[in-house]
């Protein structure tokens, strides 16, 4: 099946339970930027993020039988916070295996929605093979936050959206972490529209999925902290998002921590909505890019709010 079909299916199948998101034009960055620029606000989805449209679609996609033995992912955040709701409704169980260095106001949020958080030393890697190894032993579904097809197809519904409510959108600009939005946002609008540009958005303090396409092989990268902590940690080996990623996107951004958080800043000015370090980093990506996209019609994806309070007045009062 190919991937825009498996978007469709899975936009059938989840539609009723997500937040068709807004496409909203903003007048303050269309005259900064000297184009038409429109948010995908995905921050105001279900759990404050769009890792609920992938965690609702793969395990409704799971047989009964398997998804009432519940579930077992692996998680910064976002996607334990999605999966763990997402269970809820579906009337089943979700364990969240994170880095014990993991946000704890999400880890917080994960718990009070009744998920169970298992903390783990190490990065985002160890967690995800903490988790496959602990799916196996308790004969439950191991769920990717983003190396899985229906968890793609979920987050592609977002590109659906994008697509019935913009249908000359000359370039869109996505954050980038394990590829997993990218890959189901960019497959869907190229399938329709293969002129559109797909720009792929890192901060320059974790660049995995970058590294890897430069080398034509998932490498690993160094890791600094960096605001995005959505995005931040390498990428599994293996991961069918790798390929995903290399056909998908045609142009790259990097920004640093400095253009983050004035772009999280520019959105407060102008649209007053707080959103987190991944969503900054699309922003800051266009802005970077912006005279290459002048009077042409942009999308940028905010792909989240979930940042503590005190973290996000820091970083936009730097």
């Amino acid at each position: 099946m190919e991937l825009y079909q498996r978007i469709e299916n899975a936009y059938q199948r989840i539609n009723q339970h997500i937040q068709k998101t807004p496409f909203e034009k903003s007048i303050g960055l269309s005259q900064i930027c000297e184009s038409e620029v429109f948010f995908k606000c995905e921050h105001l989805q279900t759990t404050g993020s769009f890792k609920y449209r992938g965690a609702t679609n793969k395990i409704m996609s799971l047989p009964e039988s398997d998804r009432q033995k519940g579930i077992i992912t692996a998680s910064s955040g976002n996607h334990g916070m999605a999966s763990t709701l997402a269970a809820q409704k579906l009337n089943t169980q979700a364990t969240i295996y994170a880095p014990a260095s993991a946000s704890p106001m999400k880890l917080n949020s994960i718990e009070k929605m009744g998920g169970i958080v298992r903390k783990v030393d190490g990065d985002c890697v160890d967690g995800e093979t903490a988790a496959r190894a602990a799916a196996a032993k308790e004969g439950k579904e191991y769920i990717s936050p983003y190396n899985d097809l229906e968890i793609i197809a979920g987050q592609g519904t977002l590109g659906l959206e994008i697509s019935q409510q913009c249908k000359d959108l000359d370039a869109v600009f996505v954050s980038v972490g394990g590829g997993g939005l990218i890959s189901g946002v960019g497959g869907y609008l190229k399938h329709f529209n293969p002129n559109i540009q797909v720009v792929g958005c890192w901060p320059e303090n974790s660049v995995a999925m970058y590294q890897s396409i430069q080398a034509g092989k998932i490498v690993e990268a160094p890791e600094i902290e960096t605001i995005s902590d959505g995005t931040a940690g390498p990428v599994e080996p293996g991961s069918i998002t790798f390929p995903f990623c290399q056909q998908f996107i045609d142009q790259h951004a990097l920004v640093t921590e400095a253009e983050i958080c004035a772009a999280m800043r520019l959105i407060a000015e102008h649209e007053r909505w707080m959103v987190e370090g991944a969503a900054g980093v699309a922003l800051a990506g266009l802005l970077k890019k912006s005279p290459q996209f002048k009077n042409q019609k942009v999308g940028v994806v905010l792909c989240g709010r979930n940042i503590l309070l005190e973290k996000y007045i820091a970083s936009i009062t730097k």
